[in-house]
């Protein structure tokens, strides 16, 4: 479906890997939309978009474009999504999709109602070294699940203003890194939990520092997923069933797992390539739009939001604007 036209809201840095990843399969890249029309008219030259539009719900408005790519800061993908959906525009939208279950559930709702396809960029759904690792797991190869570990530690510098830090713009570790440590787990996970422990440092803004986050379900599968924004941890996710576990490092964009079985013995995964991550997610989008659906993926999000919420409430931290 690469006669689909793409349109994307908020040319920033992702956006041009999008745009790259766009072009490199043979996609169409039809209009880009920005606060200011100066900086969607050079990313429109950059990248041979037809249209270039200084106002987003302006040019949402085309109804030459199909879909449409979001890439915004996330504290605003709720509205961006919901224009485009009644703009009759499939969406896809980068991590995290929203920043409440609420929020999600009502996108899901719309998107049904119009006969829409929405689906959250998240790198874990679309990488085929994800696809392979299900189907293995699935098979029961390493045995029945038990648990899922999760790390994943990202350094930021210091700095209050800094929109990670803002409680405004929705900032803290959940959100940013969480949702890749959340999305990982659920992946692998059979149900939904039931039971979920946390606890958390807030940063100074009041936003989530570092946590540590306990799922249970009544499957009797357990994850402990680790976060940190002010200290560097691997982005390490390990598998764990009854006759061996599978290792995934820096797992947000993995090619490549190990498995090792309980005499020892070391088998090595491979799949996909990590610097096409964005055009994995691009084709998945063709696809669902061609059968026009996109319940697994998004089932997915709308229980990693729902988890992620859950785990906010516990830890009293609200956004200004929910």
């Amino acid at each position: 479906m690469n006669n689909l036209k793409w349109a994307i809201i908020g040319p920033g840095s992702i956006a041009t890997e999008f745009a790259a990843a766009l072009d490199d399969i043979g996609g169409t890249l039809y209009a880009v939309g920005s606060r200011t029309l100066e900086k969607a008219q050079a990313f429109a030259s950059q990248y041979g978009a037809e249209k270039a539009y200084g106002n987003y719900s302006e040019m949402l408005q085309d109804p030459e474009i199909d879909v449409v790519y979001i890439s915004t800061p996330h504290s605003n993908h709720y509205e961006y999504i919901i224009e485009s959906l009644q703009n009759n525009k499939h969406v896809l939208c980068e991590k995290a999709i929203t920043v409440n279950s609420k929020q999600l559930q009502e996108i899901a709702e719309l998107a049904k109602q119009k006969s829409l396809v929405v689906a959250e960029a998240m790198t874990i759904y679309h990488m085929p070294l994800y696809k392979k690792l299900r189907q293995i797991v699935d098979e029961g190869k390493i045995g029945r699940l038990k648990m899922v570990q999760v790390s994943f530690g990202s350094h930021k510098e210091y700095d209050v203003n800094n929109r990670f830090f803002s409680k405004d713009l929705a900032g803290g570790a959940l959100l940013d890194i969480g949702t890749y440590a959340l999305s990982f787990t659920r992946f692998f996970l059979s149900k939904q939990p039931q039971e979920i422990l946390t606890t958390v440092k807030r940063f100074e803004t009041g936003v989530d520092e570092q946590s540590g986050i306990i799922l249970n379900n009544d499957a009797d599968e357990m994850a402990v997923i680790s976060l940190t924004m002010r200290s560097k941890m691997p982005k390490r996710g390990v598998v764990a069933g009854e006759l061996g576990f599978i290792t995934v490092d820096n797992f947000p964009r993995a090619s490549k797992a190990t498995i090792q079985y309980l005499d020892g013995t070391l088998e090595t995964i491979e799949a996909g390539d990590t610097s096409k991550a964005l055009q994995y997610e691009i084709e998945d989008m063709q696809r669902y739009i061609a059968a026009n659906g996109n319940q697994e993926t998004l089932n997915l999000s709308l229980d990693v939001m729902e988890i992620m919420s859950n785990v906010r409430e516990q830890w009293g931290i609200k956004y200004s604007f929910e």
